[in-house]
């Protein structure tokens, strides 16, 4: 991949030394500083949160309203229903807390989920903490990619490079040294130590490993300083965000207006002000649509849950909602495509070919070349495979990384190489380096033309059987010069060596899912492009067109014009010799083309990409901390298949979430309308709050059970992705409106009809209440199925959907057949017969669209 980015997390590496007399905390001490200083967290815990939780349900508008409702009752002496509303306010705001507190639930263990850990010495040993309880003089190991997470001494390094541009906006990697007196580094009362003897929280680790004393945490920190600005900068909302506030906010303003002319109309027909304001009270609870930003936010906090089960933790909530919008896949080969497994499958000594035997000297040659040119504490997968190889053949690994590395040159991200200088007990001294077989040939200043091309062509070989191959090279020198130029002088080829990695089960058949729902996927490697051939043929992802292998690479990403760039990522599907920065480049313009990205990432260098795109995917095993930090997602088994079952969940969520929302669309305009319509034709008023009041709290269980447990469509991964900015648009919302509009005009007319003929005031009532109650199962059931109809489908029964029907049906007759709680609502029970007609009026108002949903369009 260009970069050492297939690092495990700290708790998988194999932790540096300590200087000698160092210790860490135990954690009984930690535990009081903790006490004593609070959590490392740049930004305290707000706690004046909790309480706006906890009140929050409050400030819901159908609270408010009932407290003006019930004093109103009192005013007019009808105490009955100022005693209802009084107690109706219990479990409605009840409704919200616990609600509120699902959601928060499920929130709390995502983030337990998504916390940030670091590595640490307490009571003697490393163990691995959350960085929120991390102290003064916690002793902490720092690893490559992780972000720092407090100010800290460094006491022992290795080729620490420290990015701090989050901090000073300075691009370039600082360097880093241990402090002079290890012992004394955080001591309290010591002297603050140079800048390049410290690591600041927030900063992130580029290449290399060290030891550091915490000296400062939380918002004591050089970061913290600027900690609160960053956590006060909001995310931009997403369309369909947007698109809900655009709603809530028309339907409050209509509301707002009519409730206004209802109480007008009233006072001028004679009627008290107690009895207008009862109108205007019913009308507001029955047109203010307060509960769509509580079902929005919920259903995304679920499906989060619903996807960190499935391996994809959900860092950043609207990335549920974007799931299902991804056109692009951008994927890394190693490890996601394949299973990450590295073993060494061959070894090409300098003049030698793949199967030949070779001199058994030359073959130790090779490998104690590789050894050297690989960490003397591996943590790479492939150092360790190259170590672990190498020890199998007999080579004494030990003795080898005995010696002294006096020199080591990092990792030339342009040369694709790095380059190790040992110095050894008899006082020699050799030179190993390892990478691309470019950028050693280049550098091989003393090997023969003829050795490396015979070398290359083995190297291609190899590469078209799907191996990822690195070259060798070594030398003898005098000692470092300091001069990474004179230390590489006297390079010679030593050979090549293969490694083998699997393809993951289950991934050509993810691949093939994309293909059927419209997402493309393009595969991005670090590798030669024969082995992103072999790969490619192996997972059966498009990359010919009629003039052969469309495969580009690195170097043509180089040397592109804008426009050039454009189209190599429009056509190519296949990416090869591509460094972190052509990922970025890339996500610029597939967004640029109209594109919604996902992009997989796992080093420090790719969280460029993983912020640019629309939805970051980090690994979560192999990812550094940089890389996690980054993404909206954090994938728990690195698999591209969990990519794919990612969308397709996030499909289903979005669809059982706009499923919702055309219920509540649906639901509104009869509670509106009849309480507009009726008072201003000086009729008694149809629905009344109290048994509005029974409806809310039938309505927020029902939404937020029944369509959130509904299973994925059978088609959901057959079609075209949605378009990103499709919000909530016309097109979508139209049926949901006219199927309310004609179910109210059905409610309202038979009501207005019964009056008319003489029906006491209480059974008409109670007609158009069990019209409304018995219209929501066809409701639901019609909106569970917004582009097919019911005899297609079918009900697709759920427990959920079976639970509301019954709870609805029960209601239903309760209200009207025992007397006290039809007394309640001022009901009474009309003649049996006239339940076929409720039957017929809501068959009618809610299943005359069925015929036209097989012309209708999904939205785009």
């Amino acid at each position: 991949m260009g970069n050492r980015t297939d690092s495990p997390t700290p708790t998988d590496v194999a932790p540096m030394t300590p200087p000698g007399g160092i210790v860490g905390l135990s954690s009984a001490e930690a535990s009081r500083r903790l006490a004593l200083d609070g959590p490392n967290q740049i930004v305290p815990t707000d706690p004046a949160g909790r309480w706006r939780r906890i009140l929050g349900p409050l400030a819901d508008p159908m609270v408010a309203l009932l407290l003006i409702a019930a004093p109103t009752y009192l005013l007019i002496g009808d105490t009955t229903d100022a005693i209802v509303v009084f107690v109706a306010l219990v479990p409605i705001a009840g409704v919200g807390w616990v609600l509120e507190a699902r959601a928060e639930r499920t929130l709390a263990q995502l983030r337990e989920l998504t916390a940030p850990t670091a590595l640490v010495e307490r009571d003697g040993a490393p163990q691995s903490v959350p960085t929120d309880e991390l102290v003064v003089g916690d002793l902490v190991w720092l690893h490559e990619g992780d972000i720092v997470p407090a100010d800290a001494d460094l006491l022992a390094l290795t080729q620490l490079l420290i990015d701090e541009s989050a901090l000073t906006g300075e691009s370039l990697p600082m360097t880093k040294t241990p402090v002079d007196s290890p012992l004394d580094a955080g001591a309290v009362g010591s002297a603050p130590s140079p800048p390049d003897c410290t690591v600041s929280a927030g900063t992130t680790v580029l290449t290399g490993r060290a030891i550091a004393r915490v000296v400062r945490t939380g918002p004591r920190t050089r970061y913290g300083e600027i900690g609160s600005l960053v956590a006060a900068t909001k995310s931009p909302r997403t369309p369909l965000q947007r698109a809900l506030a655009r709603l809530v906010i028309v339907l409050s303003i209509a509301a707002f207006v009519f409730c206004t002319a209802v109480v007008a109309a009233e006072l001028a027909r004679g009627r008290g002000w107690g009895e207008a304001v009862i109108a205007g009270v019913s009308l507001a609870i029955a047109a203010i649509p307060e509960e769509f930003s509580m079902v929005y936010a919920l259903y995304l906090a679920l499906g989060a849950w619903q996807l960190a089960k499935g391996k994809a933790l959900v860092r950043r909530l609207p990335g549920v909602e974007t799931l299902g919008s991804t056109t692009v896949i951008c994927t890394d080969k190693t490890g996601t495509l394949t299973r990450g497994e590295l073993t060494v499958a061959a070894t090409v000594p300098a003049g030698t070919s793949d199967g030949e035997a070779g001199d058994e000297g030359v073959q130790r040659a090779l490998l104690e070349a590789a050894v050297l040119a690989c960490e003397p504490e591996p943590y790479d997968p492939l150092d360790i495979a190259i170590v672990e190889h190498a020890r199998s053949n007999g080579v004494d690994v030990d003795a080898l990384h005995a010696a002294v590395l006096t020199a080591d040159w990092p990792f030339d991200p342009d040369d694709k190489y790095l380059t190790h200088v040992w110095h050894f007990a008899d006082g020699s001294f050799r030179t190993a380096a390892k990478g691309s077989f470019e950028g050693i040939a280049v550098h091989c200043t003393a090997a023969d033309d003829a050795t490396i091309e015979r070398a290359r062509s083995e190297h291609d070989r190899l590469a078209a059987d799907g191996m990822r191959i690195i070259a060798i090279a070594t030398g003898r020198s005098a000692s470092p010069t300091g001069d990474r130029m004179l230390d590489e002088q006297d390079l010679s080829f030593a050979g090549l060596v293969a490694f083998s990695d699997p393809i993951r089960e289950g991934v050509a058949e993810a691949l093939a899912e994309c293909a059927t729902a419209g997402i493309r996927v393009i595969m991005i490697t670090g590798d030669h492009p024969a082995t992103a051939h072999a790969v490619a043929e192996g997972l059966g992802l498009p990359h010919e067109d009629e003039t052969g292998d469309v495969i580009a690479t690195g170097d043509d990403l180089d040397g592109a014009t804008p426009e050039d760039f454009d189209t190599l990522a429009q056509t190519a599907n296949v990416f090869a010799r591509a460094r972190p920065d052509h990922k970025h480049g890339l996500v610029q313009s597939l967004r640029r083309l109209g594109h919604v990205v996902a992009m997989t990432g796992d080093g420090t260098n790719d969280a460029p990409a993983l912020q640019a795109a629309d939805i970051g995917v980090a690994m979560g095993r192999r990812g550094t901390e940089a890389a996690r930090e980054s993404a909206t997602i954090v994938l728990l088994d690195d698999n591209f298949a969990t990519i794919v079952a990612a969308v397709r969940n996030g499909r289903r969520i979005y669809d059982n979430l706009t499923r919702a929302f055309g219920y509540l669309i649906a639901f509104h305009p009869p509670l509106m309308i009849a309480a507009l319509v009726v008072p201003l034709l000086g009729k008694p008023l149809l629905l009344l709050p109290v048994q509005l009041i029974l409806l809310e709290l039938l309505l927020h269980p029902v939404v937020s059970l029944v369509f959130q447990a509904d299973p994925a469509d059978p088609d959901v991964m057959q079609r075209p992705p949605r378009h990103a900015r499709s919000g909530l648009g016309v097109s979508a919302l139209w049926r949901p409106y006219a199927l309310g509009i004609t179910l109210a005009a059905g409610i309202v007319a038979s009501y207005l009809v019964l009056l008319d003929r003489g029906w006491p005031v209480e059974e008409a009532r109670a007609f158009g209440f069990a019209t409304l109650l018995a219209s929501q199962p066809f409701l639901i059931a019609v909106e569970r199925s917004p582009r097919a109809p019911l005899w297609r489908t079918g009900l697709r029964p759920t427990p959920e959907f079976a639970g509301a029907v019954g709870v609805i049906v029960t209601t239903t007759l309760a209200v009207i057949y025992v007397p006290a709680l039809a007394d309640l609502m001022q009901l009474a029970a009309f003649p049996p017969a006239a339940w076929l007609a409720v039957v017929a009026i809501v068959a009618v108002t809610t299943l005359w669209s069925e015929p036209f949903k097989s012309s209708i369009r999904r939205p785009v």
